[in-house]
């Protein structure tokens, strides 16, 4: 308790639920609304009076971009200030992602207006922000998972610009557009904090272990950095990344994040048989503080179906592994909390959140109970190392 490494944590809670607010076009080129499919959208005051209910009053919520600005320059803010209304007076932060995957039509990140777009978009919601709350803390992840958005519209075809083989070209837009939105948002607010949301992932060779697959799997792994040395200006400097820009890292880490390279497959995340590749995520964190020296959060977690309570377990201990180094891991989200469908498959839905939808009701609310259980142990366990909490705060 007392961790100099928490004092500065600008989260209201330690454990937060992330609500699925893509509003991406799916590889069919259908428009996709989460927060509508999933119903958060008509009813964030119920789902966050839920929240309260487990101690979690930290939240990730999206803009949806599209839907925002349907003509270019263009916005309308009247769904968006009727969630951070909803946020402020249910006592709920919320971090907001302005691009989730989506895009207003007809605008691709190769597109030369897509950055002055974004940058534009960002400022004016800080505005908005503002204009409703002049001293709240506002946190902004300016484009959602960089890495893997440029992989599915940039190798796998599976959205926006839908190309192949060309996922460098689109990541560097991307993170072109990132930076330039980074730089106009702390010129208007140098409060703002900025959090990167990325996956963390561990490449590993096939076995029998060899020194050329070793050598393989490092360079592969080495490759879901680059977004975060373009932000800081280790690469690609003529962007004009900045260290500064690197506020809060946030890392996204699912059950099959562990790849085994060359062969599209992955590594059971219950390492039952002893697996010398396998690396423990508290492994892989302590890592990336090491690299980077940034206070950062698990921003995406969860498993589907039956599993869900086991691996909140397991996440929490890794956790508290890290607090026990005194790092700065300043809190993990529940992702998504509410269940969502496939992105392209709208009539499959993943049972992955703590309240799970099991008809076409979309304004269901279905507790998992035993998920629910796994996570109030998992917070008994946390909050006896990380100290910031609400009633601390």
């Amino acid at each position: 308790m007392g961790s100099a490494n928490q004092n500065n944590n600008p989260f209201q809670s330690f454990w937060m639920a992330g609500f699925e607010c893509s509003d991406k076009l799916n590889a069919h080129r259908q428009r996709v609304d989460m927060l509508s499919l999933t119903g958060h959208l008509a009813q964030s005051d119920v789902d966050y009076k839920h929240l309260k209910h487990f101690g979690i009053s930290t939240v990730r919520e999206g803009i949806r971009w599209s839907f925002v600005e349907a003509a270019p320059y263009q916005y309308n803010w009247t769904e968006v200030e009727k969630m951070i209304r909803n946020g402020i007076e249910n006592g709920i932060q919320q971090v907001w992602d302005i691009c989730h995957f989506g895009f207003p039509d007809g605008l691709s990140p190769l597109d030369n207006d897509f950055t002055p777009r974004l940058v534009n978009i960002c400022v004016s919601f800080v505005k908005l922000f503002r204009s409703i709350s002049i001293n709240d803390e506002l946190i902004i992840t300016p484009i959602n998972e960089v890495s893997f958005l440029s992989w599915l519209g940039g190798e796998a075809a599976g959205t926006v610009p839908y190309h192949t083989n060309n996922g460098w070209e689109v990541k560097y837009h991307l993170m072109k557009a990132f930076i330039a939105a980074t730089a106009a948002i702390k010129a208007i607010d140098y409060k703002v904090r900025i959090l990167t949301t990325e996956p963390l992932v561990d490449m590993v060779s096939e076995l029998p272990l060899t020194p050329e697959g070793i050598k393989e799997a490092h360079f592969q792994n080495e490759l879901q950095f680059q977004t975060l040395e373009m932000l800081c200006g280790n690469i690609c400097p003529e962007l004009g990344g900045n260290p500064d820009y690197l506020d809060i890292l946030g890392f996204n880490f699912y059950y099959n994040n562990r790849w085994i390279i060359n062969n599209g497959g992955f590594l059971p995340w219950v390492n039952d048989t002893n697996d010398p590749r396998f690396r423990p995520l508290s492994e892989m964190l302590k890592e990336v503080y090491q690299r980077y020296k940034k206070p950062f959060v698990i921003t995406e977690t969860s498993h589907s179906g039956d599993h869900r309570p086991d691996w909140i377990s397991s996440i929490a201990e890794e956790c508290s592994i890290v607090l026990s180094l005194d790092l700065p891991l300043w809190g993990v989200c529940l992702y998504p909390v509410i269940d969502r469908p496939d992105w392209d498959n709208l009539s499959c839905w993943h049972h992955s959140g703590m309240w799970d939808n099991l008809t076409t009701d979309a304004h269901e609310r279905i507790l998992n109970a035993s998920y629910a259980a796994a996570l109030q142990a998992a917070m008994d366990m946390t909050n006896n190392l990380a100290t910031l909490t609400v009633q601390e705060k």
